[in-house]
């Protein structure tokens, strides 16, 4: 892997595209440091110190790479990006004309990406407002942390955390360009990763380094079961018949079609996540202190049992409604027989699509069940041990494996086209 790197260096072109990556990520890094106006450093400085920012920094700011911590201007993150996405392959779905774009090609997928960026800004707007709003009341760092903010000030906050995650979608976008891999999970990647040093010094300081050795140990074991259910696939034999065209004969070769073990990513983990605060909101605008209370002590504590079975419900269940969602069977074997193919054993058309989907749904289990137990590992080592920050569990270990063995293999790709050994044997 040494030598890979020291290969990957000695290409020109590869070279640049490292060096350039690795700028915008410091500059990435750099701008989760610098404070919005408005704040009172000194005091939020106490308040997360003392903890008191535990209420909120939960998946909003693993994203951020801490820097909801710091008020800084990218303390949003990639999140109304992220949302924004998924709120757009949900419309596609249900909206013919976005449907049309989807199979357009290139200019389809370029004027749904610009639409992506506007619904960001639009999500970011209201992200930051709320945000503002939480840091000025109290309930986001246990205390008022802009308490001399006036109106221009506060408008300048807004506007400033909003420009911040343009600038970070704008970044995200100059990776993929210019730099190896896919810009906006890179920068999910770095921030998660940002966050360990901090997150075992708390496990060390409360438990110990003999909790620390352990959490290392199954972070390992955990990984390794985590690259191998994402690597797995079912592979589907397809079979295209031979067709003579004047003096030239197309077709006849075989192929297959990669239906993966977890098809749907950690979509459902952030769906399920979303949902967990709803509980908690409506109880607040019922005004039933009855149900206040019941939520706050059931649905608000993520080391409660309900809290961590309904979490592993709804992430099971949006496991089988994302994929239902982005895989269509009918569709697929419809252009499978468009073009001549079949599965062999299968009729072609509606029997096809009949096979697809109970392939489909049998994988998708054992795909969801796995995806809910990476989901609900922090939860159970707050409940079991107390460790408050789980380092390598849940969402993080799953965008970590994602994303390093996706830019692994793009990085592998363009050292195979000059012949160099890469990463991945």
């Amino acid at each position: 892997m040494l030598r890979a790197f020291v290969s990957a260096f000695k290409i020109p072109d590869l070279r640049r595209k490292l060096l350039f990556t690795l700028g915008i990520i410091a500059l990435y890094r750099f701008g989760g440091w610098i404070p919005i106006p408005g704040v009172n450093v000194e005091l939020l400085a106490e308040q997360v110190g003392g903890g008191e920012a535990a209420n909120l920094v939960g998946i909003i700011n693993l994203f951020a790479g801490g820097a909801l911590q710091q008020m800084a201007i990218f303390a949003l993150g990639i999140m109304p990006y992220i949302t924004a996405s998924i709120i757009m392959q949900l419309l596609a779905v249900v909206i013919p004309k976005l449907e049309e774009l989807k199979r357009e090609g290139e200019q389809g997928r370029k004027k749904i990406t610009q639409y992506t960026r506007y619904a960001t800004v639009g999500l970011a707007l209201l992200q930051s407002t709320g945000l503002i709003t939480l840091a000025r009341g109290g309930s986001a760092f246990g205390a008022n942390v802009m308490p001399e903010a006036g109106t221009g000030t506060i408008v300048l906050a807004v506007m400033t955390l909003t420009a911040g995650t343009t600038v970070i979608m704008w970044l995200g976008e100059l990776i993929t360009a210019r730099g190896v891999g896919n810009g906006m999970s890179l920068l999910i990647y770095i921030s998660i990763i940002s966050q360990f040093p901090s997150q075992f010094e708390q496990v060390r300081t409360a438990h110990g380094w003999g909790l620390v050795a352990g959490v290392l140990a199954m972070g390992m074991v955990l990984t390794v079961a985590v690259v191998f259910i994402e690597l797995g696939q079912r592979r589907i034999p397809v079979q295209y018949a031979r067709r003579q065209v004047g003096r030239r004969s197309y077709g006849g070769q075989s192929t297959y079609i990669p239906l993966k073990v977890n098809q749907s990513g950690v979509i459902p983990v952030i769906f399920a996540s979303s949902l967990m605060y709803l509980p908690g909101l409506a109880a607040q605008v019922s005004g039933s202190e009855a149900f206040v209370i019941w939520a706050e002590q059931n649905l608000a504590q993520p080391d409660n049992p309900l809290f961590i079975l309904m979490f592993a419900v709804l992430t099971v269940f949006f496991a089988y409604f994302y994929s239902a969602i982005t895989f269509n069977p009918v569709e697929v074997a419809d252009n499978m027989k468009r073009y001549g193919g079949f599965i062999p054993g299968i009729r072609p058309g509606r029997q096809t699509a009949e096979y697809l989907d109970k392939v489909l749904t049998r994988i998708t289990l054992p795909g969801s069940l796995y995806l809910a137990s990476v989901a609900v590992m922090p939860f159970v080592m707050l409940a079991v041990f107390n460790i408050q920050a789980f380092p390598l569990g849940g969402v993080s270990l799953l965008i970590m494996v994602g994303v390093g063995l996706n830019t692994m293999q793009q990085i592998e790709s363009q050292l195979m086209q000059r012949n160099y050994e890469g990463f991945i044997r």
